[in-house]
């Protein structure tokens, strides 16, 4: 089992807990599978999928890293086609009770990661990835950001980057800085920025 450097992205719904309580399940468990693909089918730069997580996509990419404006670029088509999705989805289901919830209560962040030591492994026909920083970047879904959309790239990921690619092409607000910790590993720091000033495709 060899372990390799290794990109990891998880779009990750928010709201999910409070939607799955608050609506019929019969439209839940229409909608999130719906968003879920969409999702998937909205990667552009090459991403493999290694799990399906309920409310989450846990995607991946070995080799050579995306430039960092493709990377952004694609967190941005994930949340404006998400937003999209909402949308269709809403109308779809506008004779049902609890249509109104899909756009109100859902929405979308990311997190991003990058491992030096990611092992991939196949199990039957999937793929599961193993190591520490697989770990972490789920860790940093649980984090103390204030607003519920957004992007968070790990100071791991980002150090990958020169300073004037960031600058140049990082075009939604400038980044904030927060750290977790994490059991046995310790502090983690990472950037982020808000979502949601992205209204293309909100309907």
């Amino acid at each position: 089992m060899k372990a390799i450097p290794t990109l990891l992205c998880i779009p990750d719904i928010s709201g999910f807990t409070k939607f799955m309580s608050d609506t019929d399940f019969e439209l839940s468990s229409k909608v999130i599978p719906s968003l879920l693909n969409k999702i998937i089918y909205s990667n552009e730069i090459g991403l493999k999928v290694s799990e399906i997580e309920g409310d989450a996509v846990l995607f991946y990419r070995t080799g050579e890293l995306p430039p960092f404006e493709e990377l952004i670029a694609q967190c941005k088509f994930f949340y404006t086609e998400f937003y999209k999705q909402l949308a269709v989805l809403r109308n779809k289901n506008g004779h049902k009770r609890d249509a109104a919830k899909i756009p109100k209560i859902l929405g979308l962040k990311i997190i991003l990661h990058y491992g030096q030591e990611i092992a991939v492994v196949p199990v039957g026909k999937r793929i599961k990835l193993m190591g520490e920083d697989v770990i972490v970047a789920h860790r940093l879904l649980k984090n103390d950001i204030p607003f519920d959309e957004y992007i968070l790239i790990s100071e791991s990921l980002i150090s990958m980057y020169e300073t004037s690619v960031k600058k140049d092409h990082f075009d939604l607000n400038e980044l904030e800085k927060g750290s977790i910790e994490v059991e046995h590993v310790g502090r983690i720091d990472y950037h982020y920025v808000r979502l949601d000033p992205l209204e293309e495709g909100k309907g």
